[in-house]
């Protein structure tokens, strides 16, 4: 506890952005700029005589592909300064202790190294069945009491774990009213991300890894990003047994398997079907090369694309009276943001078709503003060209990627 001192304090302050909606507290970066020396100063005092006490979060809700609501807790402004210097300093305790298969919000890590990995194995390895699993409301369901038992494996700082029970049950504020939390990690704390990691590092990871696949019959291969999993199979009798005694699992901890998307399917090389499945936005399928050879083929999930056109195509309609070269910067930012996420080997023809609807309903939308009469095409596509870059492909998950030390 000794690290979350004055100076760390300082430094998860500068990082803090200005932009960032502000909790129950309402107080912004600025203002606490203000004084931030006496402030920060202040805050270690309060910590060191335990009258530090983190504030309820702010609920606020996002929408969902599926269009659902995912709920979001936004900290006060010092709990995201605490939050930050304690989630850096568990990252480093658990850096070592996470197994290879956990890729989520780990350093030097990210979800195109998933995608890489379930290509190159599905390619290379054995595989012939997939275990698609999903957790129900995960986030919401994290047993407090588990948690800091996992915790206390690790960590002799009493202090520490103290703080960190103090964020778990620090409640939730919602249309002006207090909700108590007894279960569950908010959405939102920048602290939340690794300790569902360490949850589910023990609830999971080293139980399929050290207990489950040494009593396989073939070979398995499973893949964790943050709470989404998946499982590929040599046999199938070993997917069907893994499938039976995972609620089981799960449920000893508080957790629920969300039996609808819950799935075992043929998927390989040696099993020729057509079926997919999705997994991190992507969707992976049988396919072959141009020369007849397997290959698992990687694109868009339908899904996802069809809620980003949606999205996209609902704030176009709001920029009728905005500046159009401050629209066209925004695309200019959502074109690169999509290529750098969806912009994998082989997937170019949906991020191209991103590209073409986003320019359709530009054009559609600016043709609606324009007082003069319409705009024509080739002026259209020299405002286009002037800010929007053609699509380009991004990540390479065709080859192995080093691991870095």
């Amino acid at each position: 506890m000794h690290h979350v001192n004055e100076q760390t304090l300082m430094e998860e302050h500068r990082k803090q952005s200005r932009r960032k909606a502000t909790g129950i507290d309402g107080v912004t970066k600025d203002e606490y700029n203000v004084n931030v020396e006496k402030n920060l100063k202040e805050l270690v005092e309060r910590m060191k005589r335990f009258s530090y006490r983190p504030m309820p979060v702010r609920r606020t809700y996002i929408p969902k592909a599926n269009g659902k609501q995912r709920p979001l807790g936004i900290p006060a402004y010092e709990d995201k300064l605490v939050q930050g210097v304690m989630a850096r300093l568990l990252n480093e305790v658990y850096e070592v202790r996470f197994l290879d298969c956990s890729y989520g919000f780990q350093k030097g890590k990210s979800c195109h190294d998933v995608v890489r990995y379930i290509n190159q194995t599905a390619m290379t390895k054995k595989v012939n069945y997939v275990l698609e699993a999903d957790i129900k409301g995960f986030f919401d369901s994290v047993n407090h009491e588990w948690l800091m038992r996992f915790l206390n494996f690790d960590i002799a700082d009493r202090r520490f774990l103290r703080y960190v029970r103090r964020f778990l049950i620090a409640g939730v504020m919602e249309d002006g009213a207090y909700l108590e939390s007894d279960r569950g990690t908010p959405q939102g704390g920048l602290i939340s991300p690794v300790l569902a990691n360490v949850y589910l590092h023990y609830v999971l990871d080293t139980w399929f890894e050290y207990e489950i696949k040494p009593r396989l019959h073939g070979e398995a291969y499973y893949v964790r990003y943050a709470d989404d999993f998946l499982i590929m199979f040599q046999y199938e009798n070993d997917a069907r047994a893994v499938m039976s005694v995972l609620p089981k699992r799960l449920g000893r901890f508080s957790l629920e398997v969300a039996e609808d998307k819950t799935r075992i399917l043929p998927f390989g090389r040696f099993k020729g079907t057509k079926e997919d499945f999705d997994f991190l936005g992507f969707t992976f399928f049988n396919t072959t090369t141009r020369t007849g050879k397997y290959r698992v083929g990687v694109r868009t999930s339908k899904k996802k694309l069809k809620a980003k056109k949606q999205a996209a195509k609902a704030w176009l309609r709001q920029q009728l009276t905005k500046p159009i070269a401050r629209t066209m910067e925004t695309l200019a930012a959502v074109v690169r943001g999509h290529c750098n996420y969806y912009g994998v080997s082989g997937n170019f023809k949906q991020i191209q078709k991103f590209w073409k609807y986003l320019k359709y309903e530009t054009y559609r939308m600016l043709n609606r503003r324009d007082q003069k009469g319409k705009l024509r095409y080739p002026k259209f596509l020299r405002i286009w060209n002037f800010y929007v870059e053609e699509p380009k492909l991004k990540v390479d998950i065709w080859g192995w990627k080093p691991k870095t030390v």
